[in-house]
């Protein structure tokens, strides 16, 4: 078993708590105190997992730890009522955080992919499992609770969301659930040019088609090829995106196989069973899709069982420190540099853009980022250098000092803040880093008048 440290952990939840990590084979100590976890690590290298329920007292614990061992490998627990402790989590260099109760898998895989790459010298492992979900916000709270009622059926599982919003991430996760080695079969529906989304999914393109598809005359099934995307995905998951742009015939076709779930084997003719998932990625716009006609209604209803809608990172900035923190470690990792921290002020105003392509978006931004950092902190200025509050790609107007800029950027960045929380001081100057009386006294001097933003 694999030893952790478990710091914090209150004495009426550890019995519980070591189940859980029992079940995902840790051997578990515990420690009170940064002074005991010192201690423990001084006898033995290993992960801490921290606990949060403590607030303040828990993040300096943390500190404490970072100081006196720069290189020990730390995750954090918190609960779901405090989302603001895990950007502080982030900030003491918390490699990831998970919600209370933790998941036995997520952390094994966390620490696992964390372990590998301190051994393997920078090397990415090459599967991460596909865990990569954070799940702080209420909005993200409501997708994990039904990715659980999906993970417990055979249904078709509609995943709707903006590009970049972690569709295939989540799609992943329900097969991982239930997989057992089967395969997750991906096809977009959306590359392909004539016949080439039938041959593939069906693996039959020779025979004359009319638009009852390809049905065996016999047996009254669907044909399909042992060398097909379909045959591929018998006992797992098929994972369709951009549905919409698949043919009428193709649609009907699909339709049809998944309420007779079986098929015939082209090359023996044989009748085979079909236990399959499927699973589709769709746009916010598939229901107007579907009233045009462009997505067939009995192929949408067998697609659609279980509808999970993707927030999009704009209105889950709870989970933006952790997504924030995990793509630089991921991307360090990938470039072999040492790993980057950010500052308060660059994470306080990374969760306050808009991110319009979601965590595309921010990934590229972070990735630039560190293509051009020298040192190992990434602070405001390294952000403002890539991002303009409006979301565009950054432009300069080369007219007066930088104390000037500095200033033009606070009042904008101050005022953004501001129009998130709908005016309310106490929650912008969370956000900001800064107290309550400071901000009502740079609103003052930077003549904001909070009214307006409201």
């Amino acid at each position: 078993m694999k030893p952790l440290l478990y710091v914090g952990c209150p004495t009426s939840e550890r019995a519980e708590t070591e189940n859980v990590l029992v079940s995902a084979n840790f051997s578990v100590l515990w420690a009170d105190s940064a002074a005991t976890a010192i201690g423990e690590l001084q006898k033995h290298d290993m992960p801490v997992l921290l606990d949060l329920s403590r607030g303040a007292a828990a993040l300096q614990i943390a500190r404490d730890l970072r100081a006196q061992r720069p290189n020990v490998l730390m995750f954090a627990v918190v609960d779901n009522r405090r989302p603001d402790l895990t950007t502080e989590a982030v900030l003491t260099g918390v490699a990831d955080v998970f919600a209370r109760p933790p998941a036995a898998r997520r952390l094994a895989n966390a620490i696992d992919q964390e372990l590998q790459h301190d051994t393997r010298s920078h090397t990415r492992p090459a599967e991460s499992g596909g865990e990569v979900l954070y799940s702080h916000s209420p909005s993200m709270r409501d997708v994990v609770a039904l990715m659980s009622r999906a993970a417990g059926m055979r249904a078709g599982v509609m995943v709707r969301g903006e590009d970049g919003t972690g569709r295939q991430i989540v799609a992943r996760a329900i097969h991982a659930a239930q997989s057992d080695g089967a395969a997750f079969v991906y096809v977009d529906c959306g590359s392909f040019e004539g016949d080439g989304l039938e041959v593939e999914l069906f693996g039959a393109a020779a025979r004359p088609r009319t638009m009852r598809g390809d049905r065996d005359a016999v047996h009254g099934c669907e044909r399909i090829s042992r060398q097909s995307r379909l045959h591929d995905a018998i006992g797992g998951t098929l994972y369709l995106k951009n549905i919409a742009d698949a043919s009428t015939r193709v649609q009907a076709r699909l339709s049809r196989l998944l309420r007779d779930r079986e098929a015939v084997l082209a090359e023996t003719g044989v009748t085979i069973g079909f236990d399959m998932r499927p699973m589709a990625a769709v746009d916010p716009g598939i229901d107007t899709a579907v009233h045009e006609g462009r997505v067939r209604d009995e192929l949408f209803r067998r697609l659609s069982v279980i509808r999970i809608d993707m927030p999009p990172l704009r209105n889950r900035k709870e989970d933006i420190p952790a997504l924030a923190n995990y793509f630089l470690r991921e991307i360090c990792r990938a470039r072999g540099v040492p790993p980057k921290t950010l500052s308060r002020p660059a994470l306080s105003l990374i969760a306050a853009l808009p991110w319009r392509a979601n965590a595309v978006e921010l990934r590229t931004m972070l990735d630039a980022i560190v293509t051009g950092l020298a040192g190992k902190g990434i602070g405001l200025d390294d952000v403002l250098a890539h991002v303009r509050l409006d979301g565009g790609s950054v432009t300069f107007a080369e007219r007066g000092t930088l104390r000037q800029a500095r200033a033009r950027f606070e009042r904008e960045y101050i005022v953004h803040v501001l129009e998130q929380h709908h005016g309310r001081i106490s929650e912008a100057a969370k956000v900001l880093g800064i107290q309550r009386t400071n901000l009502y006294r740079k609103l003052r001097s930077l003549r904001v008048d909070r009214r307006v933003v409201r």
